[in-house]
């Protein structure tokens, strides 16, 4: 036996049928209306010009893609979605020298060459390339311990050639100081610093080199970096991994030509 189909049956199989008439005209090529009207959405959308590119938009019901236009920028339409990646930085010169007390002798005299990194902090000391210079140099020590340094390169326009210091407590809270934080799929997770830093700066800037610990209570730890471009060196003196000891450092930092 059959029952009778219902008012409100007979309505769903009308809609059913009418879905599925939809979803073949879907499949058809785009009306010129219908391109008309998507590129009117896109016009919305203020980008640069760049050959090369090419926009695709995929329909939510069907999958397909259509290429839209093959010489539209495309940065702005996939927003987050495309995450471009640094350049890779020329690895720097670095080298040590055993003058400890004398180096710390002198710059304990000088102003703003001596600061405390307190357990738990990383001190970012962010120094702008200047525009008579071609390489950044430093040179550091410190009393006692060592300390965890490494050096990373924002590229952004300077608009000042000032050096300034940076305090957080932990590389973490420091990047969303700096800048508010991107969201990321899959986070990467804090290194260790005896085995180098792999925090979220590597996605953000240049890498002239990781963090690791460094023994600049023994000697005194130098280097120097060619500039890639402009933008504003960020020298990281990393004190996370203590939870009882203050780092007292000594630094000299510097531009030549």
């Amino acid at each position: 036996m059959v029952s009778p189909v219902s008012k409100d049956a007979t309505e769903d199989l009308r809609k059913a049928a009418g879905a599925l008439e939809a979803q073949a005209l879907v499949k058809q090529d785009l009306l010129p209306a219908d391109q008309a009207q998507v590129l009117n959405e896109m016009a919305k959308y203020q980008v640069p010009q760049r050959s090369g590119d090419i926009v695709m938009i995929q329909s939510e019901h069907t999958g397909a893609i259509d290429v839209l236009s093959a010489d539209l920028e495309s940065a702005d339409l996939l927003g987050d979605h495309r995450k471009v990646s640094p350049p890779l930085m020329a690895p720097p010169c670095i080298w040590t020298f055993a003058k400890v007390k004398e180096f710390k002798s002198k710059l304990g005299k000088e102003k703003n060459s001596r600061l405390v990194v307190k357990r738990g902090e990383v001190v970012t000391i962010r120094v702008p390339t200047h525009p008579e210079g071609k390489r950044v140099c430093w040179e550091f020590a410190t009393d006692d311990y060592d300390i965890g340094f490494g050096v990373y390169f924002d590229w952004t326009p300077v608009t000042s050639t000032d050096i300034t210091v940076q305090v957080s407590d932990s590389s973490d809270d420091e990047d969303e100081e700096e800048e508010e934080e991107e969201e990321i799929e899959e986070p990467v997770p804090a290194g260790d610093v005896e085995r180098g830093s792999r925090s979220s700066l590597r996605g953000r800037y240049g890498e002239v080199m990781p963090v690791y610990r460094r023994d600049s209570h023994r000697d005194v730890q130098a280097g120097s970096h060619d500039y890639p471009g402009e933008g504003i060196y960020l020298l990281k003196f990393d004190n996370s991994y203590s939870l009882l000891r203050n780092k007292t450092l000594y630094f000299h930092i510097y531009y030549t030509s």
